[in-house]
């Protein structure tokens, strides 16, 4: 199994608040420092700029970008750039989203089945653009002709920069679809509740579906998030062992109960990963 991965979900703040707490990430051993990125609001690539030119290590993506609602020439412009300037450190997480933050007011889609085709056809052309051009698509939403005109360089990472992509288990469709890319946001949906984060026993079951079915030897990642005792590493470690044992190979520690206590969330920062 391989080692396990420690990330920190910055809660919310302006861009050079997100510069300085990745930097104290950096400083305290994370492996990697996540935003969301909000349908308005701060914008998350320019907060992930920022964090790139005070750290030097640790890794920097999204949680998560709903890709639906982009134009994804746009995000693939966006990572690229920043996987260039960070030399080689994005990950880029993608999901249907939380239409209730804010998709109808800027009357963006909120149908699943509409975004789900948008975000297949979406990484279909993010992917594409990355591997440079002459790049051409046609699908159902989007018809993209090859562009000559000042394209911009391929990500560093190689084949490509790690999608992280949020699976529905245990829907067949859902599943294929995170099968394509390098990592899973496990989530569990009940016909009777909707979706839920996954739950030890489910991460089992998702993992040994991705073992019997992937095809490709790359590395894959099994993604949680919750929350740790900073002040009780013992503890700490014992909550992440256990996601662990069940599969997982990142943990994220999620303080969305702190938006609005930046203090907590320097110091939980500095209290460093709850390793094991």
């Amino acid at each position: 199994m391989s080692e396990m991965k420690y990330g920190f979900i910055f809660p919310y703040g302006d861009a050079r608040t997100a510069a300085e707490v990745a930097y104290e990430a950096e400083q305290a051993g994370w492996d990697g420092f996540f935003v969301w990125e909000p349908v308005w609001g701060i914008d998350a690539w320019i907060s992930l700029t920022a964090a790139a030119m005070r750290t030097e290590r640790i890794r920097l993506g999204t949680m998560l970008s709903p890709i639906s609602r982009m134009r994804p020439w746009k995000l693939a412009s966006e990572t690229a750039t920043l996987d260039n300037l960070s030399n080689g450190r994005v990950i880029l997480s993608v999901g249907l989203g939380a239409p209730d933050t804010g998709f109808e007011s800027f009357g963006e889609v909120t149908d699943r089945k509409t975004r789900a085709e948008l975000m297949d056809e979406g990484l279909d052309i993010l992917t594409g653009l990355w591997k440079g051009q002459p790049f051409n698509y046609t699908g159902k939403h989007y018809q993209i002709k090859e562009a000559s005109f000042f394209p911009p360089p391929a990500p560093v990472q190689k084949p490509r920069i790690p999608i992280w992509v949020a699976g529905a288990w245990p829907r067949e469709k859902s599943m294929r679809r995170v099968l394509r890319y390098d990592g899973i946001l496990p989530q569990v949906l009940k016909p009777s509740q909707g979706a839920q984060a996954a739950g030890k026993e489910d991460l089992r079951q998702i993992k040994e579906y991705i073992n019997s079915h992937r095809t490709e030897r790359s590395p894959f990642d099994i993604v949680v998030e919750g929350k740790t005792p900073g002040n009780d590493p013992h503890e700490a470690a014992c909550i992440v062992q256990e996601w662990a044992d069940a599969g997982a190979t990142w943990w994220n520690e999620a303080m969305w109960d702190s938006m609005d206590d930046l203090k907590a969330v320097h110091e939980r920062v500095r209290q460093g990963p709850p390793r094991i």
